[in-house]
């Protein structure tokens, strides 16, 4: 009798041990992922980031564009005027 309540000490002992490690593994396991979550975040957010600094740079490009576009139609028409000046100079000599 002593014998059977010996081995079923030890197997509910055993049952307790095993549940005891398996919760802390869970336990080591759900702070691992939250750990590896919150890296994946912040590499989000940076990330984000970047594609918001390319963003601004674009939209700084395209005013640059349209600024040298504005520019170039002036010189255009400016060049245009002065050889239209110059035919007729050359006409008159």
């Amino acid at each position: 009798m002593i014998d059977v309540s010996i081995g079923i000490i030890c197997s509910i002992a055993g049952v307790f041990a095993t549940l005891y490690t398996v919760s802390r593994y869970f336990r080591q396991d759900t702070q691992k992922e939250s750990g590896d979550f919150t890296r994946v975040e912040t590499k989000l957010d940076y990330v984000s980031k970047g594609v918001d600094d390319i963003r601004l740079d674009i939209k700084d490009q395209g005013r640059q564009i349209k600024d040298i576009t504005e520019r170039l139609v002036k010189v255009e028409e400016s060049t245009k005027s002065a050889h239209h000046r110059l035919d007729i100079l050359e006409k008159e000599e």
